[in-house]
């Protein structure tokens, strides 16, 4: 499943810092400004959200590491996610199988950057797209999705990554696009995205 948060402002930031775990708490505090504070609560409480509407789980969970540095739920191996955030939305997946999520804004084409992440196939696409600002947002998350998923995170190489467009889920808004990548042996209908 796929919880999505489009009001990160209205989020009551007092109350979230008071039903997250002490980790999560810590470290949203740790942030200087208070966009990046409510991102990060803000994809934790859809993450909680999730875990109790999936799992009926309603303890804040307690997040460990695998040596790559991809965060687990400590005592439920078993239950993958991902967060992700940008100043549009926040975006939390949830799955039985490895998942990666990326959400990124509609922004400005910045066509230096552009041509050091994108191979010249997927340059082309974007250049001949009826709105290449959506394409390369596209483009992007699905590079860093699939990363996530699994669990190598962004790499100096990105114009090599193959993309699978099989093993992605896309959700556009007006002004962002989120993708959700996961394995081929859990591709099915079951995927479905809650806007909240």
């Amino acid at each position: 499943m796929i919880y999505i948060c489009e009001n990160i402002l209205d989020l009551d930031v007092e109350k979230a810092l008071r039903v997250v775990s002490t980790q999560r708490r810590d470290k949203a505090l740790r942030y200087r400004f208070d966009i990046d504070r409510r991102q990060s609560l803000a994809a934790y409480m859809l993450l909680m959200y999730g875990l109790r509407k999936e799992y009926n789980i309603d303890m804040a969970p307690i997040f460990a590491y695998t040596t790559d540095g991809k965060p687990y739920i400590r005592n439920h191996i078993d239950i993958h996610f991902n967060l992700s955030h940008c100043h549009r939305a926040v975006a939390c997946a949830i799955s039985n199988y490895p998942i990666g999520v990326d959400i990124e804004a509609i922004a400005p084409i910045d066509w230096h950057v552009a041509r050091r992440v994108m191979n010249d196939a997927q340059l082309r696409h974007i250049e001949s797209s009826a709105e290449p600002e959506r394409s390369f947002s596209q483009l992007w998350t699905m590079k860093e999705s699939l990363l996530k998923q699994t669990g190598e995170g962004l790499c100096d190489d990105l114009p090599r990554l193959a993309i699978d467009t099989q093993l992605f889920t896309h959700h556009h808004a007006k002004e962002y696009v989120c993708t959700v990548c996961y394995s081929t042996s859990e591709q099915d209908d079951a995927f479905s995205i809650v806007t909240l």
